[in-house]
């Protein structure tokens, strides 16, 4: 399916947007990471939105697997790898609003994405998966460095 066609307000993403990624991703880990991860070092010292905007301008081949909601102010994105939904991340002020149900039907309905993993801790993602069709498959892995299991939501065929 054409992109523009799916949703009027969905476009790849830019260079130019990558201080409006970054925000939308330090906000969200502080507000959903860090009371799972407990890192302040991590949250409130390492993850700053002037670098990780810097990396994210430069970081190409990231960028062309990302997909913004913009309809005048970037409101949330979706990045995707393959058939796995990467990042679906939406500003906190617009969660709620269909931003971020909207990205993952874009992503289901113009890249098949069909799988994705969430923090097991993470339940309010783990609901908003399972709303839109995501089921646990069983199978789980520790992100990398913590005690915290990911699990692997997918789609049923």
């Amino acid at each position: 399916m054409e992109h523009s066609a799916f949703a009027p307000f969905i476009r790849p993403a830019a260079a130019q947007d990558a201080g409006r990624l970054a925000e939308i991703l330090v906000f969200n880990n502080r507000l959903n990471f860090f009371p799972i991860f407990k890192d302040e070092q991590y949250s409130f010292r390492e993850m700053q939105v002037v670098p990780l905007a810097r990396q994210l301008a430069e970081d190409r081949d990231a960028l062309a697997r990302t997909f913004v909601w913009d309809d005048g102010v970037l409101r949330g994105f979706v990045r995707l790898r393959g058939r796995e939904v990467e990042k679906l991340f939406v500003d906190p002020c617009f969660q709620g609003r269909g931003v971020g149900a909207a990205l993952l039907a874009f992503a289901v309905t113009c890249f098949e994405a069909d799988h994705l993993w969430a923090l097991e801790a993470n339940t309010g993602a783990r609901r908003f998966y399972a709303a839109h069709g995501f089921a646990p498959t069983g199978e789980s892995r520790f992100e990398e460095g913590t005690s915290q299991r990911l699990l692997l939501l997918r789609r049923p065929d």
